[in-house]
């Protein structure tokens, strides 16, 4: 099944002059995030760990005609977080639009081999980033201003899967979050919703699988296909934009369908 450029598919005319921050954003999901909000008229900070990778995501955005910086920052670290907000408040402006998608350590590990360390590294990793994340930016999102936030679960907190429990535990406390967040903060216009991928085709499923497996496990979707980082991009957007002014506190599942509680 072929899959639309985003370009094609996806506009939102009020999400033009905003300044959006989209974290774990030099690859993947986060970079194709970062260049269909950049698309749309954003100005954008791209932030990850990879300088190199970075440096194309945005290299590739500007060469567009858009507005990207790209900003190495651990999100696990406050002080690399309060500097990371300065920096965009230098280049960029006040946010209005934050996507906190830095993450991972997915990979399954049975719980009777699982650590401490291991369990502890991957709710930092997943949960831990996103709240404090969130918590630096608060202040441009509150006041005086109405922000978006978009946070990044998975389909492993939403049904048993082979990802670790660790894993399935911090973006169930992600889903937790973003809803605790959108009750507490809703009074002040800030908005906050959670997107909850299934499999998405990224370089490490590519390297591990061959393209016949890649279609088998496509064809174990009811779609009948594997995701892509642009299927999640555009759920954001929508989220991020007036298209969903009244949807807050909400988890959208993008899982072709493999989901349906």
């Amino acid at each position: 099944m072929t899959v639309p450029p985003l370009s094609e598919t996806v506009s939102y005319p009020d999400l033009a002059g905003k300044v959006a921050v989209v974290t774990g954003g030099s690859r993947g999901i986060g970079a194709a995030t970062a260049r269909a909000l950049a698309a749309n008229g954003a100005a954008v900070a791209v932030v990850g760990r990879d300088q190199t990778a970075l440096a194309e995501v945005t290299a590739a955005i500007n060469s567009a005609g858009g507005r990207a910086i790209g900003v190495g920052a651990d999100c696990t670290d406050e002080g690399e977080l309060a500097s990371l907000h300065q920096r965009v408040a230098d280049d960029l402006g006040p946010v209005d639009i934050l996507v906190p998608f830095a993450g991972g350590e997915g990979m399954p590990v049975p719980t009777g081999s699982e650590t401490g360390e291991h369990w502890r590294r991957v709710v930092d990793a997943d949960l831990t980033s996103t709240f404090l994340t969130i918590s630096t930016f608060l202040p441009d999102l509150t006041t005086p201003r109405s922000g978006v936030v978009v946070t990044m679960s998975s389909a492993a907190a939403r049904q048993a899967a082979r990802s670790s429990a660790a894993y399935a535990a911090a973006k169930a406390g992600v889903v937790a979050l973003t809803r605790h967040l959108a009750g507490e903060f809703s009074g002040q216009g800030l908005r906050i919703n959670c997107v909850a991928p299934s499999a998405i085709e990224n370089d490490r499923m590519r390297s591990a699988m061959p393209p016949a497996g890649l279609a088998q496990l496509g064809a174990s979707f009811p779609l009948g296909r594997i995701g892509q980082p642009t299927d999640v991009a555009a759920a954001t957007l929508f989220l991020a934009s007036q298209a969903s002014s009244w949807i807050t506190g909400a988890t959208l599942d993008i899982s072709g369908g493999k989901v349906m509680l």
